[in-house]
């Protein structure tokens, strides 16, 4: 079996990754490309049903019975030969073997389940009593699905996912579009000290927005398998720098500690992944996850960057020496009014650095507010 199909083999629900890990990682091993994948469109073109256990273990062995024990290796033409049997198919954990074929799986009968083919019940069953993936294999609907932890995924054809990830994809080039919009025009408040709550809640809201979207769309790529290479480039370009900004937006703008309220920079980014959609259309709502009250006077008050954004945009200059330079000058007015001597202070800067800071900062006001007034 090829390398990259041993290395996307779904594990056992229950571990680490949680119950959408185990999806994702499910959706690579049967995704476009694959062996098994080629092994099921076979099945599909023969017109034969399949029910094929992905994994095996103590539990499994006690759930089938009559059968025929193989240990063989896996190929699709064998997966195809073998389904023509009247029973299921066990592969190894790491989809490298067919260990059984033929065999009746019988699990608890008890477990409840929504599905009413026969076949497909046993997959259900299987999948929630064992924690390994099944895959169903329909002959009178002519379709694949899997069943994973409880959820049920119909395998579809590349091209109808295609179509559903191109909408999505240019819904994110417009979305991106406007992020960098609202951005340029807070680095330039920034500059002037203009920034307000609403101006920074808009930007973490975009941020959020396309930050989702990609997520949806990483989704696609999986299930394309080697069809979604193109789709993975584009992606991986619109989403360059995405999440470094997220942080840092929370990172210059999360309010200082009170005895009332305190919140730090990763529940900050916790309460905005967490926040409904239709919450996050509303920049109240955006503004009160950054640990402000969200009222209407909130969102036009002042507010004062850290300096940790611009900072990061000045080049070769290393997290621990942006850090050193906010802890010491306290806020971006401050490190925009520094001289050379003065960021000489403070430690690993040293003249050269120095110059560097000095020189990408004022720049940086430069082109902000060149593309904020012009």
């Amino acid at each position: 079996m090829a390398a990259n199909d041993r290395a996307a083999a779904p594990g056992k629900s229950g571990g680490s990754t949680g119950s959408d890990g185990l999806m994702r990682a499910s959706l690579s091993a049967v995704a476009p490309g694959t062996h098994l994948r080629d092994g099921l469109e076979r099945v599909l073109r023969g017109n034969t049903g399949g029910l094929i256990v992905l994994g095996s273990d103590k539990t499994v062995e006690t759930l089938c019975s009559g059968g025929f024990v193989l240990d063989v290796e896996f190929t699709a033409t064998r997966l195809r030969e073998l389904c023509k049997l009247d029973g299921g198919i066990v592969l190894s954990s790491d989809l490298s073997k067919i260990l059984r074929a033929g065999v009746q799986l019988v699990p608890d009968p008890t477990i409840p389940t929504e599905e009413t083919g026969t076949r497909h019940r046993t997959a259900d069953r299987v999948s929630k009593q064992v924690g390994f993936p099944v895959v169903s294999v329909s002959q009178s609907m002519r379709l694949i699905a899997l069943y994973v932890d409880g959820h049920r995924r119909v395998l579809e054809d590349s091209a109808a996912i295609l179509s559903r990830a191109n909408q999505a994809l240019a819904t994110l080039e417009r979305y991106k579009l406007r992020l960098d919009e609202v951005a340029g025009t807070l680095s330039a408040l920034e500059i002037e000290d203009l920034v307000t709550v609403r101006d920074v809640s808009a930007v973490a809201q975009r941020l959020e927005m396309v930050r989702r979207i990609a997520t949806e769309i990483a989704e696609y790529v999986v299930e394309l398998g080697t069809d979604g290479r193109l789709l993975a480039l584009q992606l991986d370009e619109l989403i360059a720098g995405v999440e470094p900004e997220r942080e840092l937006i929370v990172r210059d703008y999360v309010p200082e500690p009170t005895a009332k309220r305190s919140r730090t920079v990763d529940e900050a980014l916790h309460e905005l992944d967490a926040l409904p959609q239709a919450e996050l259309l509303e920049l109240s709502t955006v503004a009160r996850a950054l640990g402000y009250t969200g009222s209407p006077e909130t969102l036009d008050s002042a507010v004062s960057p850290r300096g940790f954004r611009l900072l990061a945009k000045v080049p070769r200059l290393p997290r621990t020496v942006i850090d050193r330079l906010v802890e010491h000058f306290g806020g971006l007015q401050k490190l925009l009014a520094a001289s050379v001597d003065d960021l000489q202070t403070v430690e690993g800067v040293g003249e050269a650095r120095a110059r560097s800071v000095r020189e990408g900062l004022s720049r940086l006001a430069e082109s902000s507010i060149l593309e904020r007034y012009v």
